[in-house]
């Protein structure tokens, strides 16, 4: 049995999902015309009250094709330092949109309006960027899958109006976020111009995230989609997947985040353990004691055949997901109990 916790993405598709990909009605949706991808895209729309959505292959895709619609050359994105645009997208921002980042230390990847309105470059100040944009982030990754308050979100929604910016939001993880917090989706439709959210995390499908926004941007986005290489064919395999998981597995998200805090509470009764940071929904941070050599414990806990990831200056990470049972949870919550270094 491998205990794999190094990300919600190593999922297999269940028994259903596996069904309603075999059972998918397709077209070429380069001519958009594959029924399931136009179902997914018109489903998720309304889910979260946007006008318009579209498939795409990745989130990273997904996120690099709404800066390129928001910003133009030479412009400038606020967001978090700890942000998967700027960490974990290849210097995509730049390559793809000729933008900068002006990174902020926000508080476990989250940002605040404050923050937001003392960063903005002066638009008459031709020095500096022009600031053009705000990138959020929720859950957030290296923030351990921590979740905004949608009043500071409405906040900084304020802030972007008053200066004339776009926002954008990183919602690989919305789905976790909504969950734990109980939220609406529409809300946040109506504050944001972009969404991207994935469906290959804790939906579990193999591949796809969709990014939604309002007309007058989206009705670029197919050709910015083709121009980063995302046209694609019979994609309705995929968006079956999608619709698969949002009708069966998106309630089922409060397991993995009950998972989580039982781990992120043993790992913060042990001796060998630093800090544990909070964990509000499938995503445990936490940090070795100084005694304990990190490239020990990963390999102890890969001679248990237990896969975690290190996020470099001594940050590791815990994710639960669809494929962790509990036969897992149990096995893995004595390993830790019993760890000694």
């Amino acid at each position: 049995m491998i205990i794999d916790l190094r990300s919600d993405t190593v999922t297999q598709p269940t028994t259903g999902m596996l069904q309603a990909i075999l059972n998918a009605k397709v077209g070429d949706d380069v001519y958009k015309e594959d029924p399931s991808a136009n179902k997914l895209e018109q489903k998720l729309a309304e889910m979260f009250s946007m006008d318009a959505a579209l498939f795409f292959p990745t989130g990273s895709m997904a996120n690099q094709a709404a800066i390129k619609m928001l910003t133009q050359p030479g412009e400038q994105l606020i967001t978090d330092k700890w942000a998967h645009v700027y960490n974990y997208e290849g210097g995509g921002v730049s390559f793809n949109s000729g933008v900068s980042c002006k990174l902020l230390d926000g508080n476990r990847g989250m940002i605040t309006a404050k923050q937001v309105e003392e960063n903005i470059n002066p638009p008459d100040f031709y020095h500096s960027p022009l600031t053009s944009l705000v990138c959020l982030e929720n859950t957030t990754n290296k923030g351990g899958g921590a979740c905004y308050d949608f009043s500071e979100i409405e906040k900084i929604r304020t802030v972007c109006n008053s200066h004339g910016l776009g926002l954008h939001l990183d919602g690989a993880r919305i789905w976790n976020a909504l969950v734990a917090k109980k939220e609406d989706p529409k809300t946040y439709g109506k504050v944001f111009d972009t969404i991207s959210v994935c469906l290959s995390k804790g939906l579990g499908t193999p591949l796809g995230s969709v990014l939604l926004g309002k007309k007058d941007i989206m009705k670029k986005a197919m050709r910015v989609r083709k121009v980063l290489g995302g046209g694609m064919r019979q994609i309705g395999f995929m968006a079956a997947a999608g619709i698969y998981a949002l009708d069966n597995h998106l309630e089922r998200l409060a397991e993995d985040h009950k998972k989580a805090a039982e781990i992120a509470e043993t790992l913060s009764q042990q001796s060998y353990i630093k800090m544990v940071e909070p964990t509000e929904t499938n995503i445990v941070i936490f940090y070795l004691s100084q005694a304990v050599s990190e490239e020990k414990f990963m390999d102890d806990l890969l001679q248990k055949n237990i896969r975690i990831s290190s996020m470099g200056q001594g940050k590791l990470r815990i994710v639960t997901h669809l494929d962790y049972t509990n036969q897992m949870h149990e096995t893995f919550l004595g390993v830790l109990k019993n760890y000694s270094k």
